[in-house]
């Protein structure tokens, strides 16, 4: 599948994430809104009217959430264009398969990366059929979406990233450290070697990664909320998205993987100081 199918594409979608999603007042969102209600920031043609100035207004969460795609899907394809204020009579199933079809497309963005990986050549058969299988999946009809068992299905795939990983990184020379699903939360990791090191699941909230080497490193999962990134070199980094980088800082010596852009508010925080990517 073409790989714009996995990046949101706001201008096709319903504006499927600021209503069936729920958030609570925090430091993420300003305040509450249940799932199901439009936030009143919704506008009429499904736009944004803070978009621009989503932190300074409370609603960092909004800035750091990435759908892959899925919101255009629902919208486009499992609704065929007919959106929530024109037919009501939809709007609980749309948003009931929305937080559905996003786990299926994370699935396929996180395959797809892995069928990318050269040294993962021996499990691209398995990559491929699996890739084929899930996209075949969300293009299914809204009961058939919401009657599948995505923990199931990611616990079918899991293994087949798993090993992606490992071959690709085992090309890493020396020691590869393993902090699988390990609380790092504020640890100081400043110049650490983390090449080619499994931090799947890990909880590096806080965590102080400036000047880190994190190249080839597998990041599926790990929580980089409030991590410096400052001067970090992330250069091959495996299974790293938009939403991870947009959670953490960074700035303009923090070398990123050349699909993912740098992030607008890395500009104005911190020791942030570099040029927007788009």
């Amino acid at each position: 599948m073409r790989s714009e199918e996995l990046r949101a594409d706001c201008s096709a979608c319903f504006g499927l994430c600021c209503v069936a999603l729920p958030f609570a007042r925090s430091a993420d969102f300003a305040e509450d809104k249940p799932a199901g209600r439009p936030c009143g920031h919704l506008r009429d043609d499904f736009g944004c009217g803070i978009h621009a100035r989503l932190r300074d207004e409370g609603y960092q969460g909004c800035t750091v959430f990435d759908c892959f795609g899925a919101g255009q899907k629902v919208s486009q394809v499992t609704f065929g264009g007919a959106d929530w204020r024109r037919d009501p009579g939809a709007a609980p199933a749309m948003f009931a398969v929305f937080p559905v079809m996003r786990q299926l497309h994370e699935l396929l963005a996180y395959t797809a990366e892995a069928l990318g990986l050269p040294a993962a050549r021996p499990v691209h058969r398995e990559l491929g059929r699996a890739l084929a299988r899930i996209e075949k999946l969300t293009r299914g009809t809204a009961e058939s979406v919401l009657a599948l068992d995505v923990n199931a299905l990611r616990g079918e795939v899991n293994p087949l990233l798993l090993r992606a990983s490992e071959l690709t990184r085992a090309r890493v020379p020396g020691r590869r450290k393993d902090h699988r699903g390990a609380d790092l939360m504020g640890a100081r990791l400043s110049g650490a070697d983390l090449r080619g090191a499994s931090l799947r699941g890990a909880l590096l909230i806080g965590a102080d990664l400036t000047g880190a080497d994190l190249r080839e490193a597998d990041l599926i999962g790990a929580d980089l909320r409030g991590a410096d990134l400052s001067g970090a070199d992330l250069t091959g980094a495996l299974f790293l998205t938009r939403a991870q980088v947009s959670a953490a800082r960074g700035d303009a010596a923090t070398t990123l993987p050349p699909s993912l852009g740098r992030p607008a508010h890395w500009t104005r925080e911190g020791s942030a100081g570099g040029v927007v990517d788009a």
